[in-house]
């Protein structure tokens, strides 16, 4: 089973979540910041452009055996969806048309989420800015890992094990810890997927059907550009509990790996976030942060501490108004 992880209880904080204050501290030094808030006017045709891409596949793979669907589902098809998932979450901050056209946006997701297989983006979008507003609530963030995860998958071997399921846990611990009540649109966004997998399973078959929804469940598991879930807030030094990855793969994730940035200023696009990093360079030059998230891969389940309950957290305190 290997070794077992040091840690036995996840690491409790009194203190507020860091990525507001230093948001207005570095506001007040650097008010031009306020100026790359908004949208990203070409993100919407990259975004375009992947899911063609994934639409042009499909005359491809409808023809290819299992073992080379499998291999090309793990090497393009689904870091494309992986991105595609990436895309919904910068759909979530209406960062595709803008805070001022909040439909546009939903039905741009509903677009993006295509090739991905399984309705997301409404869904996610809703437990997604409580995990900002209320970053390490016991309750309301849902990225944590729960006491059942921590305690089960504590050694190496669960510890990989926990890496390949990832997609499970990411996917169905909100629906546990915390669930909410399905809402209108999350109902459309089901009807929509389920009719062009059904469109996709009559025209191409069940291989291609099978291609988008492994690939991208592949890619969240035991994969390179699935360092982001854990390099982004599993805490690799002690009292850091958000770390930015400024790596080669931001290029085709959206810049999620400026992840400090991105909770500090969710209003900049990840296009700009670099830019952010630069303009305000004493602020983040100086916190801990990843180069290559296959390390961060083989850290977490190497080193005894590190591991699920590497995580930090606060006693919930309600909902505020």
């Amino acid at each position: 089973m290997g070794q077992h992880v040091s840690r036995t209880d996840f690491e409790w904080s009194c203190t507020e979540e860091p990525h507001a204050s230093r948001r207005k501290i570095i506001l007040e030094k650097y008010p031009q910041i306020k100026k790359l808030f908004g949208y990203d006017p070409n993100f919407k045709w990259v975004v375009t452009g992947m899911v063609l891409v994934q639409f042009a596949s499909m005359f491809i793979v409808k023809d290819l055996s299992y073992p080379m669907l499998f291999l090309m589902a793990y090497c393009f098809g689904g870091v494309i969806n992986h991105s595609l998932m990436l895309a919904v979450h910068e759909i979530a901050h209406n960062l595709a048309f803008g805070h001022s056209r909040p439909m546009a946006n939903k039905l741009f997701g509903f677009f993006a989420n295509l090739p991905i297989g399984i309705p997301i983006s409404i869904s996610f979008k809703k437990y997604h800015l409580e995990h900002h507003r209320y970053q390490g609530d016991e309750k309301l963030d849902t990225d944590l890992p729960t006491l059942l995860e921590a305690k089960l998958f504590c050694t190496t071997l669960g510890k990989f094990c926990w890496v390949l399921l990832q997609p499970f846990f990411y996917s169905f611990r909100p629906l546990v810890v915390y669930p909410k009540p399905p809402t209108f649109l999350e109902y459309v966004n089901l009807v929509i997927q389920l009719a062009f997998d059904a469109f996709v399973w009559y025209f191409f078959g069940g291989k291609v059907l099978l291609y988008f929804i492994c690939g991208g469940v592949m890619a969240m598991g035991l994969h390179p550009v699935a360092g982001h879930f854990i390099s982004e807030h599993y805490m690799y030094k002690k009292g850091y509990e958000t770390y930015s990855y400024y790596g080669p793969l931001n290029f085709i994730t959206f810049n999620v790996g400026y992840h400090n940035e991105h909770h500090d200023f969710p209003a900049v696009p990840g296009s700009r976030l670099p830019e952010v990093r630069k303009i305000a360079a004493e602020f983040y030059d100086t916190l801990p942060h990843h180069d290559s998230w296959v390390s961060v891969l083989y850290d977490f389940v190497m080193d005894p501490d590190i591991g699920p309950y590497a995580r930090m957290k606060r006693k919930h305190r309600g909902l505020t108004s």
